[in-house]
């Protein structure tokens, strides 16, 4: 198996490969949620409308190995406020990496994609949620400076909503 990674911005020729992927990284916790709340999941990271949704509102990351999805982030701008995210907080959801490439470093690199597109982008505060049963993605998210600003009950299960303030410099005139 090849280590080459190849990171991109993905657009809607990557539909399939990101709803299959979305199904693949995240298998494992149908083990930890109930079968009606693993099936709530299974629906939301399947959902064509939804990813397409998702497509259109986000600049989504991916990392290929061998011409295949291995990794993908989706990175919400400012203006896209739901009942989790602040209109003026950009987020990211749907951090994925295929367990058989999982130990390269893909999660860090796609989230460290995210952290630098919002500053680019004079974003002000990036925001994410993760859970309990998300043990490696929320050591990795605390390691990098997110904070632990509300907790929340979501498929029956903790979940934390987890805020960095991004600064930047200003444009001088």
């Amino acid at each position: 198996m090849s280590k080459d990674l190849k990171y991109r911005v993905a657009d809607i020729n990557d539909l399939d490969g990101l709803r299959q992927l979305g199904k693949i990284s995240y298998a494992e916790f149908s083990n930890v949620l109930s079968t009606e709340n693993w099936n709530i999941l299974s629906a939301i990271l399947e959902s064509e409308e939804n990813v397409l949704n998702l497509i259109e509102i986000s600049k989504i990351f991916i990392c290929e190995i061998d011409s295949g999805i291995a990794g993908m982030i989706y990175f919400i701008p400012n203006g896209n406020p739901t009942e989790l995210y602040e209109s003026d907080w950009c987020y990211i959801r749907f951090l994925g990496v295929d367990p058989k490439y999982r130990g390269l470093g893909i999660g860090k690199e796609l989230v460290d994609f995210c952290i630098r597109y919002a500053k680019k982008s004079e974003e002000k505060i990036i925001a994410l949620h993760t859970s309990e049963f998300m043990n490696a993605a929320r050591i990795m998210y605390e390691k990098k400076g997110f904070k632990r600003v509300k907790e929340i009950e979501r498929l029956g299960k903790r979940y934390w909503v987890y805020t960095m303030k991004l600064g930047f410099f200003t444009k001088l005139s």
